[in-house]
């Protein structure tokens, strides 16, 4: 079920954000929801171990549930290396 939250920021950092959302082709909602779920979400390695530029990547990329990176990264390295 979805809430509706009321937020107070800055307006340049609105605006920022709205940007970024529209290029992303998202709603600022799903932006934030992504956000936050990302912050709660459990990991098994400690927030220290990453770096912030990784930290600010972690779920901007949506991947198909039968998405196998081994099979990927196999498929990559056999075009690069005929």
């Amino acid at each position: 079920m979805d809430t509706k939250l009321t937020l107070k920021l800055d307006d340049r950092t609105i605006q920022k954000a709205k940007n970024f959302a529209r290029k992303n082709h998202q709603t600022l909602s799903d932006l934030v929801e992504s956000y936050f779920e990302n912050l709660t979400h459990e990991v098994h390695e400690t927030p220290a171990e990453y770096t912030p530029v990784v930290k600010q990547l972690i779920g901007q990329v949506k991947l198909p549930k039968q998405f196998d990176p081994k099979k990927e990264y196999a498929g990559y390295l056999d075009k690069k290396y005929k």
